[in-house]
This record gives structure tokens, C-alpha cells and sequence, in this order.
């Protein structure tokens, strides 16, 4: 076991003021690692497109990607290197969308504060990769205030532009859905279901789902878009109460026996390639079928 795993466990039975002291004493481990790492050479471009090729990434694809630069290693140039690599291994023919969302924590929290949000300006609160890329040269984003999605490529406008005015974030208007109809990808770069994985939500907009993971009350917000021109919109966001039953990794077995992932490696980084189509289609069956959900991974109702 790892010194930052170990460090990751202990966090799941301390009291709330030990997990802190043992989260910074992991961050501080990392940035040591790192550190260490720089002084003997980081990872180069190449060596991340070797590795993002490696893993099932190819031209042409239309990628989400979920993404730690932390958890690659010392990465020469940083979140603007991994940015590149990517545009690099899907080629001009791809696609890149990263979620931009700005809120860290609950949307109910977020949007209780009646936020105005700003395409153009409002920052990801997503990492460090999420906001070098929303401010990439030739980036969109859509419109909405909770879920945005940054994107670059030649069919950049048409997966963010039908996400405004949609009641809920994942439908099939929104960059997420598309992504499912565009037979696309997400790639999780040093990222876990659990964590990360914003697209297992698409089920929920895809079929009568049999519990109420969104809130009944619906928020009406303020919104500029990229042009400074001034919109209204009413969304949901999920119910705080059921996003705490959720655990999404145990997931993990169904989806691997349905082939839909493919795990590999991004420097040090363990990633998975999944399948947006595959994903959508394992859940909605699981669902109907079985009762699995992430809310309920044992099938229990």
C-alpha cells in the first residue's frame, strides 16, 4: 500500500478534525513527491500522448475527460502539457469537452447564494486542467449554471449549445447527452467513479428514474453568456440527501463485464476509458432490471 492510500483510508475513520490534518499531511506527501520528481525530470508531451494513445484514445474521438495532474506526476509544462497531449492524440478531427462546473461543493449550496454565473468569466472550480482549458484559445461553453462544459473541436458549438434551458443538467440536449450520441468517451485521468464521474447522471434523465435524486423545487438564475448578454433559467439540482447514498465505484464489476471500460495508465496516473454509449446503455438495463443504481449498487430498492 502507498503512503497517499494509506493516508486516503485513514480519512474514512478519524473525526473531522484529524481527516483534515491527515488530508493536509497527504497533500503535503504529494507536493513532496512532486518536487522530487521535478528535480529528476518530469513527463514530456510525448510521453502523454504515448500513454493516452496506449489506453484506446485515438483521432477523431470525442473525449470527456475527468482529470488530477497530481496524480500523473511532475508533468513538464504542466495542466497546459496535459491539455496540449490531449488535442494532440484526438487530432484536429476530435473533440475535447472538460466539465467546468462552479460550484466545489453542493449545487443546492451554491445556487442558495443566487450566484450570477458568466461563461466567459465565472472560473471552474473543477482543478487546475479544468481552467486551463476553459480558458484555452477557441474554447465554448455552455450555457447553464451549475454544469457547464467547456469543449474544442469541430463539433464544439453543437455539444454545448443545447444545454441551456434544459430543466435538468444531464439530458440528452446537454453535452453529456450528445456525448452519447456522438459515441464518445470519458476518459478518468487519476479520477474514481466516486469522485469524478458526472456522466453516470445521464440515466437518470434518460428513463423514469425510481428515486428522487433531484430536489422537487426548481432555481430560477441569472446567466451571461459569452457575449455579456443577460439570460434567465430554471434548473433542479440533486437532492443532498440521496447524492450522500451514493457510491458509484461499486459500480466498477458490472461495468467491466459489460466491456465498456478500459483501464490502463497516464504517467502515474491510473486512468479508465469508457464507453458514453456503453455506460448509458449498462445502467439503464441494470436499472430496469435489477434495481442497480449508484444509490443502490446492490440492487436493493
Amino acid at each position: 500500500m502507498t503512503v497517499v492510500s494509506m493516508l486516503k483510508r485513514m480519512t474514512r475513520y478519524l473525526p473531522e478534525g484529524l481527516v483534515r490534518a491527515a488530508l493536509n499531511l497527504r497533500k503535503r506527501y504529494s507536493r513532496h513527491r512532486i518536487s522530487v520528481e521535478r528535480k529528476n525530470g518530469g513527463i514530456t508531451r510525448d510521453q502523454l500522448i504515448r500513454d493516452l494513445q496506449s489506453i484506446g484514445i485515438q483521432i477523431g474521438d470525442s473525449l470527456m475527460v475527468h482529470a488530477s495532474l497530481s496524480k500523473i506526476g511532475y508533468v513538464e509544462g504542466g495542466a497546459e502539457t496535459l491539455v496540449d497531449a490531449l488535442m494532440q492524440t484526438i487530432g484536429n478531427t476530435g473533440n475535447l469537452l472538460i466539465p467546468s462546473f462552479p460550484a466545489a461543493g453542493r449545487n443546492k449550496d451554491y445556487l442558495d447564494k443566487q450566484p450570477v454565473f458568466d461563461a466567459l468569466n465565472t472560473p471552474s472550480a473543477m482543478g487546475i486542467v479544468s481552467e486551463v482549458f476553459r480558458k484555452w484559445p477557441g474554447v465554448v461553453r455552455s450555457l447553464h449554471p451549475t454544469d457547464p462544459v467547456c469543449a474544442f473541436g469541430p463539433q464544439a458549438v453543437w455539444f454545448t449549445s443545447g444545454h441551456f434551458n434544459e430543466p435538468t443538467p444531464y439530458t440528452t440536449a446537454s453535452p453529456f447527452g450528445r456525448l452519447v450520441q456522438n459515441h464518445g468517451k470519458i476518459l478518468m485521468l487519476g479520477t474514481t467513479l466516486n469522485g469524478a464521474c458526472t456522466s453516470l447522471h445521464v440515466v437518470e434523465d434518460a428513463i423514469p428514474f425510481p428515486y428522487p435524486v433531484y430536489l422537487p423545487k426548481s432555481y430560477d438564475t441569472e446567466l451571461l453568456d459569452e457575449q455579456g448578454r443577460r439570460h434567465h433559467m430554471s434548473t433542479r439540482v440533486h437532492n443532498p440527501a440521496w447524492s450522500a447514498k451514493r457510491d458509484a465505484d461499486q459500480l466498477l464489476p458490472l461495468l467491466k463485464s459489460a466491456g465498456i471500460i478500459q483501464q490502463g495508465k497516464v504517467g502515474q496516473a491510473n486512468c479508465m476509458l469508457i464507453d458514453a454509449e456503453g455506460l448509458l446503455n449498462t445502467l439503464k438495463q441494470a436499472c430496469e432490471q435489477r434495481g442497480i443504481t449508484m444509490y443502490t449498487p446492490d440492487g436493493k430498492r
